[in-house]
């Protein structure tokens, strides 16, 4: 069998059609690529405010669950959270009372109620993560199966706070006020005389 002089390579027409199939594959993979390229920090975002979320969360639930605040007379010693006999001899531990300068003030998980952090700040306050901000929240949570379950109220007033046994913890982290995250956790009153 003869390949005649005509039946070699491509002709003009085949080449074109080439080129322009070949140009749409190659702009549909670049799409994907860029595509891919520009949302590959998010993840890295979200781990990010996801870490910060749980070293929160960890630092709020290391603290002590007290029945007196921490530097009260009868902390050590109390059986209820109540100022009077058997109890507090001046201050009760109750929810608040952290503020923001949670470093210098917090030495108790109420102290954490209400507590906003922006921008978020390492415990001892050598490290600052700009453009992230955290709300802790902390409220009497009740806990466990209807029929045992331990009851927890707010406090009845400034010197009873008997009632409040079991803390839900709420920490939501957020980077410049988009990408957050909220995670939860519980607190119960198990070691009340337990100081710092």
């Amino acid at each position: 069998m003869c390949i005649s002089e005509t039946q070699r390579g491509l002709t003009l027409i085949e080449l074109i059609v080439f080129i322009v199939i070949v140009s749409v594959a190659l702009v549909g993979v670049l799409t994907v690529l860029n595509v891919t390229t520009q949302s590959s920090a998010d993840p890295m975002i979200r781990k990010q405010v996801l870490a910060v979320a749980e070293a929160i969360l960890e630092e709020v639930q290391s603290q002590p669950y007290t029945l007196c605040s921490p530097d009260d007379a009868n902390a050590a010693i109390a059986t209820n959270a109540t100022t009077g006999a058997g109890g507090c001899a001046t201050t009760v531990q109750g929810l608040g009372a952290g503020g923001s300068a949670r470093i210098a003030n917090s030495d108790n998980v109420g102290d954490y109620a209400g507590v906003t952090l922006n921008p978020v700040t390492a415990v001892d306050g050598t490290h600052t993560l700009a453009g992230y901000s955290a709300a802790i929240t902390v409220t009497p949570e009740n806990l466990g199966p209807a029929g045992t379950e331990i009851t927890s109220t707010a406090c009845a007033s400034a010197t009873d706070c008997d009632a409040l046994k079991v803390l839900r913890v709420s920490v939501t982290v957020s980077r410049n006020g988009a990408d957050s995250i909220t995670l939860e956790g519980y607190r119960a009153r198990h070691s009340p005389n337990m100081l710092p």
